[in-house]
């Protein structure tokens, strides 16, 4: 209690810490927007506080600001012909006014985090994904940007769950947190990580995190902003950027200003066990304007809620979490800057998160614990230089990554025939994954942008991937688990089972123009060339065992690709765009394994064609799309019949899909939103492998994971309190419909077709805030992936449940 007592004194005191004044000049980039949002972005580049006296001011629009400036100066000519003037009452902190009224009563405040925002300029957001800098409206293409003032920290808690539950466009399975693979609008191979290239990019700032790897759920605290690229992006990204690309950025070293941040939360989950996060920020210029420190840290327990009836245990699925990032930005002078980073997270689950559909969704039988983890380990080198509008950016980075899974299964009869299926009755054993990546890239780019989004760009850039799998069985005693319901035997010896080790080595040359052919007609075509040397080996069998089926896998391979690209954008009015893509991507090939054996699989290669429009406006901003996909030789990741994974080239297929997004502003401080994707896929022609592979026809009707429709909405609403401090809530509602878990026979299982949905309130302001956050309020099971363990599908009907009602009580504050 003494101890309760005196945490609440502590917060109390931080709480009223008094500002401090912010006169010196400090860079400022902020779009032309409406008055609420600017002032809230100019307070946290500038550190000060900015409160209105009437709501009903924060709708009025106002013009962009950029350079360096004192707060009051740049407040000053961002409310200029607007009727509106701010007045400095207290050290750093600001009124907005009519110019009529009088000077309000003095107040105090604390000052407010340094941070920064979305690329603006005066005409808006600019989409800075497309490797040159172009303004929203004359993107040809569909995109969704989260400002990094929308992701709190409760949110950055959840890594890339927060982007799904905001997007329509963005699906995941949803095996655990480190496991997941992600698809963008409908293009989705299988539910499973193996060998195969991912479907969707993701990079971290400029450095690409994934290739054969699962999504690492990198937690996003401290961002900038978050761009979703839908649609291939094989000109600008390359091979594996099929569905699209997400590109997360991390908030840069502020060169001016000493400052930081703290936070905390507590969870409490119903039916499991309670949880926590927190960390910390520290941002140092250690040469003002020229050298400064950024650090971060953080860490999370996520309670499980899970239990097992066989083991007799409770709540066995609780995940740790804990990283940090630091960053060093030098400025040397001319225009040059020079960024050093480096991130480190480790995520680690005592067990799996499903199921058994019997019972209440929340429980399960197994003989045996399924632990997992994911390491990884980012560090980059960003070099630029900046001649007006030209751009010269050359970056270096390396990923590892390390990646442990263990599955039960029924022991096999014989570890060294995988082919011969296990005994009747056999013992649950563990069945232990390891997949070793390591990745290096490298990329000298020249780009010009112009404000009316012509310019060019053209880049080399070449890439090294090695990743390594190993897979074990055996190794556990589950006799006195299994004799409880009546199974005899004893423990199965350690054994190793075929691995596979794939290296790929690219070489690429690309680049993009855009030009208009008319005042409000632009035209954008690109290219890229890119030259893949594939090479792999079996890992823990002999050699001339594992190339019995196909001699060829273990000969090295050069792949050739040209990717083309054309867009169109036309504007017939200011406030609205239309525009028409074509764009390619592709995946090399590799090589997998096949019960004891490996085999080669080829790239595929996808084309897509489509065209929508944006409207963007004061109180209304909305976005349609239509695209249609030819998915060539298409790459998935399976299971064959005994559980064990594989990859094969399951045929050729189409996605068509149409995406509705939209944002109103009915009133001063209200936002209401929604969203909606629907897919319509199909494999058009299975191939003979994939065919012979399942002992039966595929199921045509669909490509796995991807739901026929998901939609989404959500409100938010501002609310001033005082002269500083203001009240936020925000709701949302996702529906995600009914998808299949893969192709097959075993594979077919319906998954989807549930509702998730979450509460926040906040008050306070850019400087403190306390929190309460409500998820899963109707505390729904569902069954949001349809697999926990691929040895047990034939004989177990899996969920895995959403996780049930959810409140986290946390606290921000900034120095």
């Amino acid at each position: 209690m003494v101890r309760a007592r005196r945490l609440i004194f502590g917060t109390l005191c931080l709480w009223s810490v008094p500002a401090l004044a912010r006169e010196v000049s400090v860079e400022v980039s902020v779009g032309a927007m409406t008055a609420g949002p600017a002032a809230r972005a100019l307070a946290r580049q500038t550190g000060v506080s900015i409160a209105f006296r009437d709501s009903a001011m924060t709708g009025r629009p106002t013009r962009g600001v950029a350079g360096h400036y004192p707060p009051a100066q740049a407040l000053a000519r961002m409310l200029a012909d607007t009727g509106l003037q701010a007045r400095e009452v207290a050290p750093g902190v600001f009124v907005v006014d009519a110019v009529s009224s009088p000077p309000p009563v003095q107040a105090s405040a604390p000052r407010s985090r340094s941070a920064l925002v979305p690329e603006t300029t005066g005409e808006g957001v600019v989409v800075t994904g497309t490797k040159r800098k172009v303004p929203l409206d004359l993107y040809p293409g569909g995109i969704e940007v989260i400002v990094g003032d929308a992701v709190s920290t409760s949110d950055g808690a959840k890594g890339t769950d927060a982007i799904e539950v905001r997007l329509s466009s963005v699906s995941s399975t949803h095996l655990g947190p480190g496991r997941n693979k992600l698809f963008i609008r409908g293009i989705a191979d299988s539910s499973f990580v193996g060998p195969t290239q991912a479907t969707v990019g993701q990079y971290w700032g400029n450095s690409r995190i994934t290739y054969s790897a699962p999504d690492p759920s990198l937690r996003l605290y401290d961002i900038a902003r978050i761009e979703v690229l839908e649609g291939p992006q094989g000109t600008l990204y390359g091979a594996g950027s099929m569905g699209g690309v997400v590109r997360v950025v991390p908030n840069a070293p502020d060169l001016g200003q000493f400052g930081g941040q703290l936070w905390g939360g507590t969870t409490f989950v119903q039916h499991g066990q309670p949880g926590g996060d927190g960390g910390a920020i520290v941002n140092v210029p250690i040469v003002k304007d020229k050298l400064a420190l950024r650090v971060l840290g953080f860490g999370s327990l996520d309670g499980g809620y899970i239990d097992d009836t066989l083991r007799k245990l409770s709540d066995i699925n609780t995940v740790r979490t804990y990283g940090g990032r630091a960053a060093l930005r030098y400025k040397p002078g001319n225009d040059w800057t020079i960024d050093v980073s480096a991130l480190s997270q480790r995520i680690g689950g005592d067990d799996s998160q499903y199921a058994d559909r019997e019972g209440n969704g929340l429980t399960r039988a197994t003989a045996i614990a399924q632990p997992f983890s994911n390491a990884i380990l980012l560090s980059e080198l960003v070099v630029g230089k900046r001649w007006n509008e030209l751009e010269l950016t050359t970056s270096f980075s390396y990923a590892n990554q390390h990646v442990f899974e263990r599955y039960a299964g029924a022991a096999l009869t014989d570890a060294a025939h995988p082919q011969v299926a296990p005994m009747s009755g056999a013992y649950q054993t563990a069945f232990t994954q390891q997949d070793w990546i390591h990745m290096f890239t490298g990329e000298v780019r020249l780009a010009k942008s112009r404000r009316d989004g012509t310019g060019w760009l053209i880049a080399f850039n070449v890439l090294h991937n090695d990743d390594r799998i190993r897979r074990q069985m055996g190794g556990t005693d589950t006799s006195n688990v299994m004799a409880a319901v009546g199974v005899e035997g004893g423990p199965v010896a350690l054994a190793y089972l075929s691995g596979v080790r794939n290296r790929v080595d690219e070489e690429t040359l690309y680049g993009e123009y855009s030009l208009h052919l008319q005042k409000r007609l632009t035209l954008t075509l690109g290219g890229r060339l890119t030259r893949s040397r594939l090479a792999g080996q079996s890992e823990d069998v002999a050699t001339d065992q594992a190339l019995r089926i196909d001699p060829t896998a273990g000969v090295s391979r050069t792949e050739m690709r040209g990717l083309p690209s054309a867009a169109l954008v036309w504007r017939p009015w200011d406030k609205v765009s239309l525009f028409a893509r074509y764009q390619e991507s592709f995946r090399p090939g590799g090589i997998a394994i096949r019960q004891d054996y490996i085999e080669r699989f080829q790239g595929d290669r996808v084309r897509t064609v489509e065209g929508g429009m944006r409207l963007t406006g004061r109180t209304f901003d909305s976005s349609f799309t239509v695209s249609w996909s030819n998915w060539q030789n298409i790459q998935a990741d399976l299971i064959d019949g005994f559980g064990f994974p594989t990859t094969a080239n399951i045929g050729d297929g189409r996605v068509l899909s149409f995406s509705l997004a939209g944002h109103w502003r009915p009133l001063p401080g209200l936002q209401l939103e929604g969203s909606v994707l629907a897919n319509e896929s199909h494999i058009t022609q299975p191939s003979d492998l994939a065919t012979s592979l399942f002992d039966a026809a595929i199921d045509r009707s669909r490509l796995p994971n991807v739901a026929d429709w998901i939609g989404r909405i959500g409100a938010k609403y501002e609310m001033p309190i005082g002269a500083t401090d203001r009240f936020d809530v925000s709701a949302y509602a996702r529906y995600t419909g009914k998808s299949t878990l893969g192709v097959g026979s075993v594979l077919g299982q319906l998954q989807g077709n549930y509702i998730d949905t979450g509460l926040d309130f906040k008050v306070g302001n850019t400087s403190r805030s306390l929190t309460l956050s409500i998820t899963n309020l109707s505390d729904a099971r569902g069954n949001r992936f349809a697999l926990g363990s691929p040895f047990l599908l034939r004989t177990h009907d899996e969920i895995t449940p959403l996780r049930p009602r959810s409140f986290r009580l946390g606290f921000d504050f900034a120095f």
